[in-house]
């Protein structure tokens, strides 16, 4: 197969080190991959998976990239390095490809589910990290049985069938896993091993429980924890969803809301991606990457031409040519790392090993179909026509697109769930296709944290609090406000504008204590040399990127604040291992209401947005934003008592 040549892998590749004498190309065994046909794609499965060989036990049953872990034991860590690539495998054979490693999955599940064997799995508990692994298993019996169930004999299928009943007969966590029970019962069933019907349908009708409108279901099954909305509607709800109505036609009713849902959430979803093909990143598990794609793949496979197939082709294919462009890999032998657009630890969460990165496998769901359906027929066609400002009101998100990248506004969703870097991933004010977002590194640095896309408050100059939390939340036509407090007596009402290729924010904070702030903008590339530029002029501060960015922010505060350009600490960014940052700094005085303005710029065309700069918008008043979203401010969609015609104001 003729491959593209380095030289014309995106400009993205050198984003992670500037001036290195490796092409960052060799970070990625899949930078040469076109990924523009099926057969490019057949060829990305087997790039992702053949490193793992070496990996595997002598058992066949474990796959242990290194001695890290995760919060789980050692074999449910070991498992995932096992079972995760099956996502991509079992696709692979169901449309007809050659695997020739069949005989490895047969040997390790065999003695992974031996509890006499010293490869054994061990038994799944209740809220088992099992359980997810167990859904890769349950897929490969229901897909593709005849390379990993009809060749066993009986004691082998008995124990295989006894592991993934005890897996589904125990708890799961009220979220997205419910499904996990679901799909390990369709792929026993196909198998003709029976299973507890009324285990199954209790958890489908928790599952359509979680569904809040609009496409869109709530990761989280408790009332004080129901605003989580993030990728996993993409890479595990729909697509778990699309798998039942598939394989379960007979139940019409809920396998057509499965579908109508899913064609909701491609209207959200494709606001998710720049024209490039990158996506913004939000919320957890951010270190699935690929699996970014899985949902447009997904549809396919469901036969679900909610846009015209070129167009569903063309979001699948840029995003994963995106993903093949960043350097996630490690040089020697092309394993998938931790982290996002290159290796970094900092960001993931404690469920997360080395092997967790293979989930990435479910983007390859299309190849089950056949050469000659109408998503590999067809011509790639560019993104479809969108507004350059998207409101969503039912997640309390708005996008903006300009060409090459797309900002996710935020007021509204978020998680209470204890995980590492909660107030990054989910409470920021903005989100970047381009610029991602910064996970913060030290809690006792405030003048060094990043800041960007948030405001940050300290009262001893040390500790520091940021938004963590929305007390309430509306949408005014395409204006968020939302309030929230970083202390019990710190009452901060913050509103965010779209504004072409800016956005704009406006605080208004109440204040029993005396605080110092900090508040960013977008993270830029920070390269080598010192060769970046750095501009800090009075009350606003902006970066050239040697890479061909801008990042600024200017004030506009009724007492102006002090604009810098900071270097926060490596490897804080999802995007680049070292970046700067234009920043405003501020004081509020004890009992004293202050008021903050400001205007954001940031994108890859330096020469326009130069100019762009140079005419920076109007920003409302408090005033006229009050009065605004008085008359049209409507309440976002984040808990159970929600009334879509509940005026914000009573």
């Amino acid at each position: 197969m003729q491959y593209i040549s380095e030289s014309v892998v995106t400009e993205a590749t050198n984003m992670a080190i500037d001036s290195s004498p490796m092409p960052q190309s060799c970070f990625n065994p899949l930078a040469g991959n076109p990924h523009k046909t099926r057969d490019d794609i057949i060829a990305a499965v087997h790039t992702l998976f053949n490193p793992l060989l070496p990996a595997f036990s002598a058992g066949r049953a474990r796959v242990q990239l290194d001695s890290s872990g995760s919060t789980w034991d050692r074999a449910a860590c070991d498992l995932e390095g096992f079972a995760r690539p099956l996502f991509g495998l079992v696709p692979l054979a169901a449309g007809g490809s050659h695997f020739e490693h069949w005989d490895i999955y047969r040997e390790g599940l065999k003695n992974g589910t031996n509890p006499a064997h010293p490869e054994y799995w061990g038994p799944v508990t209740d809220m088992d990290q099992r359980h997810v692994e167990a859904t890769a298993l349950g897929y490969a019996l229901l897909v593709v049985p005849q390379h990993v169930w009809d060749p066993f004999d009986e004691t082998t299928k008995k124990n295989v069938a006894d592991w993934l009943i005890e897996s589904r007969n125990t708890k799961h966590a009220n979220n997205n896993h419910k499904f996990f029970r679901v799909v390990v019962d369709l792929g026993l069933e196909k198998v003709g091993v029976a299973v507890d019907q009324s285990g199954t349908e209790q958890y489908l009708q928790d599952l359509e429980e979680m569904y809040v409108g609009e496409g869109w279901f709530r990761d989280n099954g408790n009332i004080e924890d129901s605003r989580r909305l993030d990728w996993y509607n993409a890479f595990a709800w729909h697509y778990y969803g699309l798998l039942y109505a598939v394989h379960r036609p007979e139940d019409q009713a809920r396998s057509a809301r499965f579908r109508e849902r899913a064609r909701l959430y491609a209207q959200h979803l494709v606001h998710w991606y720049a024209d490039s093909g990158a996506n913004v990143p939000y919320g957890r598990s951010l270190i699935y990457r690929q699996a970014t794609a899985a949902f447009w793949g997904a549809l396919a496979v469901a036969n679900e031409e909610v846009l015209p197939w070129g167009v569903l082709k063309g979001l699948y294919l840029r995003n994963l040519r995106w993903w093949a462009s960043q350097p996630i890999c490690r040089r020697d032998d092309g394993l998938l790392t931790l982290g996002y657009a290159y290796p970094n630890q900092l960001p993931t969460e404690r469920y997360c090993s080395t092997g967790s990165p293979w989930w990435s496998m479910k983007a390859f769901a299309p190849l089950a179909l056949s050469a000659d359906h109408p998503f590999w027929t067809a011509d790639e066609l560019p993104m479809p026509s969108r507004s350059p400002v998207y409101a969503d009101p039912t997640a309390g998100m708005v996008f903006t697109h300009q060409q090459s990248h797309t900002v996710m506004l935020v007021s509204g969703p978020g998680t209470t769930q204890m995980m590492r870097g909660v107030p990054e991933k989910y409470f920021k004010f903005a989100y970047s296709s381009r610029y991602g977002f910064s996970v913060e590194s030290d809690a006792l640095a405030f003048n060094q944290a990043v800041f960007d896309s948030m405001i940050g408050f300290s009262d001893d100059g040390k500790h520091y609090r940021v938004r963590e939390h929305v007390n309430t939340a509306a949408l005014a036509g395409d204006v968020l406000f939302s309030t929230w407090t970083p202390w019990s007596d710190v009452t901060v009402e913050t509103w965010i504008i779209p504004s072409g290729a800016w956005h704009l924010r406006v605080h208004r904070i109440t204040s029993l204590r005396s605080l110092q702030t900090i508040e960013g903008g977008f993270a830029a590339p920070r390269t080598d040399f010192d060769a970046d530029q750095r501009f800090e002029v009075g009350s606003s501060a902006y970066v050239v990127s040697k890479l061909g960015d801008f990042s600024g922010i200017l004030d506009d505060s009724p007492h102006e604040r002090l604009a810098r350009v900071n270097a926060p600490h490596g490897n804080t960014s999802l995007m680049f291992p070292r970046t700067l940052i234009p920043q405003l700094l501020g004081n509020v005085e004890a009992n004293v209401p202050a008021v903050f303005a400001s205007a954001i710029l940031a994108g890859p065309d330096v020469q326009a947005l130069l100019q762009t700069w140079t005419s920076p918008p109007k920003i409302p008043t408090v005033e006229e934003l009050e009065k605004l979203v008085e008359e049209r401010g409507v309440t976002i969609k984040i808990t159970e008592d929600y009334n879509p015609t509940r005026q914000w104001y009573p």
